[in-house]
């Protein structure tokens, strides 16, 4: 957490402007020179690594029901622009459909959150470090869960993987829990960058701070104040330019009210 280029991913894709986690918002966030992408993936009923955050496809697609109950053509039949319903079709993407698309995009970063806390969904994440490798893609990303069996896992299979722990809250001394831990980063909400001490001990044991989801202009502001590895965000075009606003004038402020 030395004094860096923040880096902006965006979240589900630029999913401001076009469907959450398709290939229209990953295209977009690319288009808008973000630094990177955050996404989810899931396994479907024939064990492909689909993107999706919900576990259900109700909210973000014209179809119900759990993803794990759908083949992948199954899943297909579906329409994935109820986010953004002013784009006339989504598609319900594979992970190695997007791996392929930032494989010749060597300046973005790709946080690959596995969706395990509800089902295990057994095997994936051996099957996503495999498509990572496969597409020569593993010094690129990193890979997070709030499920944190599932980032030990991911350290059992690739010791080389980067990892972070995504948390919301209510949790104490979170910097020496990720250190004994192994991980690279903490991925925790905005909010939980309040507390006392927190900087300096993610300083003190060299973890990456990558915050979400911060959408507001000021908040982006005091995250850039904070030091923050990245800034995870619905809206990369804003944040994009908060971040080079602050970089020609501010300063880091590890003491930082957020």
């Amino acid at each position: 957490m030395s004094e860096h280029k923040i880096q902006v991913w965006a979240h589900r894709g630029a999913s401001a402007y076009a469907p959450e986690n398709t290939m229209e918002a990953y295209i977009l966030a690319h288009q808008y020179h973000a630094d990177g992408i955050e996404l989810d993936v899931q396994l479907s009923r024939d064990g492909e690594v689909v993107v999706i955050h919900d576990e259900k496809i109700n909210r973000t697609s014209d179809g119900k029901g759990y993803v794990r109950n759908y083949t992948l053509k199954q899943l297909r039949q579906y329409n994935y622009n109820k986010t953004r319903p002013q784009h006339f079709h989504a598609d319900i993407p594979t992970l190695r459909e997007v791996l392929e698309y930032l494989s010749d995009k060597p300046q973005m970063t790709l946080n690959i959150e596995l969706k395990t806390g509800v089902f295990s969904y057994e095997g994936i994440e051996r099957k996503t470090i495999d498509l990572v490798h496969e597409t020569g893609m593993s010094d690129r990303v990193i890979y997070s869960s709030f499920n944190h069996y599932s980032i030990r896992n991911v350290q059992q299979i690739d010791p080389e993987a980067k990892v972070g722990l995504l948390y919301e809250d209510g949790f104490i001394d979170v910097p020496k829990y990720a250190s004994q831990l192994g991980v690279d980063a903490l991925h925790p909400k905005h909010i939980n960058l309040r507390y006392p001490g927190f900087l300096e001990d993610c300083r003190r044991y060299g973890l990456d701070i990558n915050v979400w989801t911060v959408n507001d202009e000021q908040m982006m502001r005091n995250m850039c104040m904070a030091g923050v590895h990245a800034i995870i965000t619905n809206d990369p075009a804003l944040a994009i330019r908060v971040r080079d606003e602050f970089e020609r004038s501010g300063s880091f402020d590890y003491g930082v009210k957020v």
